[in-house]
């Protein structure tokens, strides 16, 4: 087991109860940081931060170490959702830029809801995850109607999209090499 530094005793009972079962689901995985960010879309250093109450995790974070724990994510998701409504905002990361510095490029800057979120005071729900982990959760529509409002099915539509690209530029080198080789 870890030896956990103590959480601060200004945290409010939601916020000092989630952190305890994410250490205990942590814990359970037998990973250290460094593993768990391996086997997660996250940093070592950002689990330490959510595990130490430093910076409330993305809801994504917490699916992401119940898959690897093989624990309930859904009710883990609820004490999420009661612990950031509870977490005292003045533990919200206010050292990051809300916005990139001129010039900078390449994902250096935070996402448009990401600046949204830090300007409301509240916090980042959706992190950059790896494709894969949001085809996963995505549940397959049953038409148009099914679609809860506001769910994006971009991710399966790019996806699509990119297997479209990849069989075009297949054939196209198939078609290419064999007027070359004739």
């Amino acid at each position: 087991m870890s030896a956990w530094q103590p959480l601060p005793a200004d945290l409010p009972p939601e916020v000092g109860h989630f952190v305890e079962q994410l250490r205990l689901l942590k814990d359970r995985t037998g990973l250290s940081l460094v593993a768990l960010g391996e086997r997660t879309a996250y940093s070592k250093s950002s689990w330490h931060r959510y595990l130490n109450a430093t910076q409330p995790p993305p809801r994504q974070a917490v699916v992401a170490l119940c898959r690897v724990a093989g624990a309930d994510a859904g009710r883990f998701c609820v004490r999420w959702e009661l612990a950031v409504r509870a977490w005292p905002r003045t533990v919200a990361p206010a050292a990051v830029p809300a916005v990139a510095p001129a010039g900078v490029t390449g994902g250096a800057g935070l996402s448009a809801g990401a600046n949204r979120a830090a300007d409301e005071g509240g916090y980042e729900d959706a992190p950059t995850v790896p494709w894969w982990d949001l085809l996963a959760e995505a549940p397959e529509p049953d038409g148009p109607e099914s679609v809860p409002a506001g769910h994006s099915w971009a991710a399966s539509h790019g996806l699509l999209l990119y297997a479209l690209v990849l069989v075009l530029v297949l054939l196209l080198t198939a078609v290419i090499g064999a007027v070359t080789l004739s």
